[in-house]
């Protein structure tokens, strides 16, 4: 069954690389793909590795603005409410 959250944050990943730079696009690309392989793996997602995409998706909004910044600020509140469901910590 997909993780909905997350497969959600990838696709709006898409969105957001549509307003950027080439650069910034592998950036977005590749947290895209990998929060889309998440979604659909057999094994849950851990805290660390959820902690380490919301960091990187910080770090990305901060270096945008506009439309693209809102977009990758979307994807880490996805990411960040399918964390509130993983047990542990």
């Amino acid at each position: 069954m997909p993780r909905e959250e997350l497969q959600t944050a990838s696709d709006t990943l898409r969105q957001a690389a549509e307003h950027v730079d080439e650069e910034t696009q592998k950036r977005l690309h590749e947290q895209s793909e990998q929060l889309a392989t998440l979604a659909v793996r057999d094994a849950d997602p851990d805290h660390g590795r959820l902690d380490r995409h919301m960091n990187a998706l910080y770090e990305l909004a901060g270096d945008l603005d506009g439309e693209a910044e809102e977009l990758v600020r979307d994807a880490r509140n996805s990411v960040k409410e399918y964390r509130k469901t993983v047990p542990g910590v």
